[in-house]
């Protein structure tokens, strides 16, 4: 085969097809050789050709070959020093996956060959070599062509304070849904099909967040027990959508077909943000396979123990920590969320284990080099960010600690709602802080309520369902004899624990479910519902189903009407929020601001009407408080659209077991107080309802209710 290394380019990284031939580039700062292997089958093949990469460019080894074209297969052999004492682990008769390959074809078969060292052995067995050849076994990268008729598809850059997220999962979104021709259930083209969109956006959903879409390893411990990685929390491949969410085996097709997705959520106006993993890799620790990263620059891409580099410095769980700190490193993770924007048009990150990244030697810095350069890029200063603002490192907890460009998901939201509504001993202090944005946690660096990403549940714990109905997990299906995943002894009192058909614990369930939502909905910041909440689905008990890739986590699309009841419910409090911008501010609430009218901001009340005392404020046995949210205050302070009412809202939560008598704010002459929600008569308010009876209002126990005062 001809090849002219003297037009090859040590940049861009990875295959570059031009039309007319492919540049290879590869970084490796201390191999000795490099070689690109050719393949016509991505399983069990041969090598077609083997061709020796004799240019070097600052650590890039490169080369052109004009006779390639797109969906070529091809991987890497990467020569030196197997010396894992000194953090080298080259292994030539190792194939390794392209850092950069925008297109990963097929799935990893697990053989002893895919390990550097023998697997039989001691614990020092890594320190001997294995020689076995691993391409029979190896996925393997191919050559894409990234043209793509985008035509006007565009950012859509909806306001923070405008957005609601829907975390969900390619496959498991669609898998049930029988609207669609059954092969593209579970794809991208599945989740792109206008039933689904459709319902996304009757939901009243901005923006949705897919757990991982990167090429990654389903692990060989799960393969043995006849699971799956279902999440994805173990990537490969940092450019490449996983082609087993595509509708089609050729090589390169799951980029297209990803793009088409894109488009297709654009024009209905939402938003796709990814959930990506950039904190490890899926090689594990020093007893991992030799896949990709370890065998192209192990010293390189990860953080190896400094008076013993044989070991991985682990912060994440997994066995290693990718090291953002190495500038080559830092150049893949930011060259990788540049081509997801301007290649793929996705609107946004959720970043993983975000601590991690911003590491510098030991401690989490704010001005660590990944943030840093971060906050500098143009292309992902505009996007969106959010962090998962923790490890499980020494000092990784970081909630309220990133940079002002940066929104977090909240526990603290999480955990202070669900302590509530649960009945706990609970200062109203603490409730109201996370109601209203959680000032005490981002207003200090200048972010403002639409920086916390509240949630009730995430893909990691109970769903909703399964929160108010189990106290204790049920994990037996993942084959850990049920001691993995957090028992969270949540004692919810919702009557008889697990599945049952008694009426009465059925609809005190579907009520607290309901609680749960509407508190998420009405909240200042920003909403993140975890896919299914929305229709009560329920993996039955289990809170870590992380390797449940069946009807266990998939998404039901067949309800029943109870279901159906949950569903409507949750999009009329969407549709309520997004009419009302007092519940969605670009700023917080001011205690004792007046407005023009002499009315103020917001009020919490309790139930004879009395404002909170400063005591009362931070006790812990009050059970049920209303909070007055001044509509005019939203009109003054951010300037309401046309299709946003200034009303001002009431809201009363009663998490006590008994009913509470509220009585009701003065209002002004020529307006009415009127029944909205109820989350004890979910059909009652489906249009308000003006009250007659002005001064008072009984909440039932376990519930909220929302008012809306109106002009008469």
């Amino acid at each position: 085969m001809k090849h002219n290394t003297l037009i090859s380019r040590p940049y861009p990284l990875g295959a570059t097809w031009d039309g007319g031939g492919v540049n290879f580039a590869i970084f490796s700062e201390h191999a000795e050789a490099v070689e690109l292997c050719l393949f016509d089958e991505a399983l069990g093949a041969t090598e077609t050709a083997r061709i020796p990469l004799v240019e070097k460019t600052a650590f890039v080894w490169h080369t052109y070959l004009p006779d390639v074209r797109p969906g070529q297969l091809y991987g890497y052999r990467v020569h030196g020093r197997y010396e894992p004492s000194e953090g080298r682990r080259f292994n030539g008769s190792k194939l390794l996956l392209d850092p950069y390959a925008r297109s990963v074809v097929g799935e990893i078969r697990w053989s002893d060959a895919l390990f550097g060292y023998p697997v039989e052995g001691d614990d020092d067995r890594d320190l001997l070599r294995n020689d076995g050849d691993s391409a029979p076994f190896a996925p393997k990268a191919a050559v894409v062509d990234t043209a793509f008729t985008w035509g006007d598809d565009r950012s859509l850059d909806v306001p923070w304070s405008d957005t609601v997220i829907y975390e969900a999962h390619v496959k498991g979104m669609t898998q049930l849904n029988t609207q669609l021709p059954e092969e593209i259930r579970g794809t991208y083209a599945g989740l792109g099909h206008h039933s689904v969109v459709e319902y996304l956006r009757n939901l009243g959903v901005t923006a949705i967040e897919l757990l991982p879409v990167h090429y990654f390893l389903n692990d060989k411990f799960l393969t043995d027990k006849g699971l799956t990685n279902y999440w994805g929390y173990n990537t490969l491949g940092f450019f490449a959508p996983d082609p087993r969410y595509s509708s089609t085996n050729a090589p390169g097709a799951e980029v297209a077909e990803f793009k088409t997705m894109v488009k297709k959520l654009h024009e209905a106006g939402i938003e796709v943000l990814l959930d990506v993993v950039y904190n490890h890799t899926g090689e594990g620790n020093r007893f991992g396979p030799t896949l990709c990263f370890r065998g192209v620059a192990n010293q390189s891409y990860y953080r190896l123990e400094l008076d013993e580099p044989r070991h991985y410095r682990d912060y994440t769980g997994t066995g290693n920590t990718l090291n953002t700190v190495h500038p080559r490193t830092l150049q893949l993770v930011l060259d990788s969320l540049r081509y997801w924007v301007q290649e793929m048009h996705v609107d946004g990150f959720r970043f993983d284990l975000a601590s991690a990244l911003a590491r510098e030697l030991h401690e989490v810095d704010q001005l660590g080099s990944f943030l840093d350069v971060v906050h500098q890029d143009p292309v992902l200063a505009g996007v969106k960010l959010i962090a998962e603002p923790w490890d499980v490192g020494e000092g990784g907890y970081q909630v309220g600690g990133f940079p002002e460009i940066w929104t977090e998901w909240n526990d603290r939201y999480r955990d202070s709602i669900r302590r509530f509504w649960r009945g706990d001993r609970h200062p109203l202090s603490e409730l109201g802080y996370r109601l209203t944005g959680s000032s005490d946690l981002y207003a200090h660096n200048g972010r403002k309520p639409y920086n916390s990403i509240n949630f009730i549940t995430a893909h990691d714990g109970f769903t909703l369902h399964d929160l108010v109905s189990y106290n204790d997990k049920r994990n037996d299906r993942n084959g850990e004899e049920n001691r993995d995943g957090h028992n969270e002894n949540l004692s919810w009192n919702c009557g008889a624990e697990g599945p049952t058909d008694d009426p009465e614990v059925l609809a005190l369930r579907a009520k607290q479910m309901r609680n749960f939502m509407t508190t998420l909905l009405i909240s200042q910041g920003t909403p993140m519902i975890a896919h299914g909440d929305e229709v009560a689905r329920t993996q039955g008990g289990n809170n870590n189903a992380y390797c449940q890739d069946n009807d266990l986590t998939w998404l039901p699309w067949d309800l029943t009407e109870a279901q159906r009841v949950m569903l409507d419910w949750t999009g009329r409090v969407a549709q309520f929020r997004r009419e009302h911008p007092v519940l969605r501010r670009r700023e917080y609430f001011e205690d004792g601001a007046a407005l023009s009218n002499g009315e103020r901001e917001i009020a919490w009340l309790r139930p004879d009407g009395r404002e909170m005392s400063e005591t009362e404020w931070h006790n812990d046995v009050f059970r049920a408080i209303g909070v007055l949210l001044n509509g005019e205050a939203a009109s003054e302070r951010i300037g309401a659209g046309d299709i946003a009412r200034p009303d001002s809202v009431y809201i009363m939560f009663n998490a006590n077991n008994r009913n509470v008598n509220f009585t009701l704010p003065p209002i002004p002459e020529g307006t009415a107080w009127y029944a909205v929600f109820n989350t004890d008569q979910p059909e009652r308010d489906r249009r308000p309802r003006r009250l007659t009876n002005r001064t008072r209002y009984r909440v039932s126990a376990i519930s909220v209710a929302i008012l809306e005062r109106r002009p008469r």
